[in-house]
């Protein structure tokens, strides 16, 4: 369970943050209005990186990456209302928007396969 948390809520919420500190920097920029353009293309290849090193020395099924895409996807919801809506009574949500979530929920679930495929694949070399 343990090890569940820190793949979850650890790793899911340091993503986040590292997002919401960019778009933080950003709004006070004039990008401000691009700012879900520009960090979605910058940061998508951080967080497949990051999500690969740390489950790189891990077999797990394909069923706990899915589990991780969705809590990192309710993580993402929940605190972009509150840190985001809430605290800056926002209220844009475009097709960028959609866009993160949809990658939140894709970056471990294709890192996963990914693994799984590569391990699948030393398994019939050896």
């Amino acid at each position: 369970m343990g090890q569940w948390v820190k793949d979850t809520v650890g790793l899911g919420v340091f993503l986040w943050i590292i997002g919401y500190i960019a778009s933080i920097l950003l709004f006070f920029t004039p990008y401000a209005p691009l700012m879900g353009w520009i960090i979605t293309p910058v940061f998508t290849p951080v967080a497949i990186a990051i999500t690969w090193w740390w489950f790189r020395k891990r077999k797990l099924p394909l069923s706990y990456y899915i589990g991780v895409g969705l809590a990192w996807t309710a993580i993402a919801i929940v605190f972009d209302y509150l840190f985001i809506v809430v605290l800056f009574h926002a209220t844009y949500y475009g097709i960028d928007v959609l866009i993160y979530y949809s990658l939140t929920f894709l970056i471990p679930v294709g890192v996963g396969l990914f693994l799984n495929h590569r391990e699948g694949k030393k398994n019939v070399a050896g």
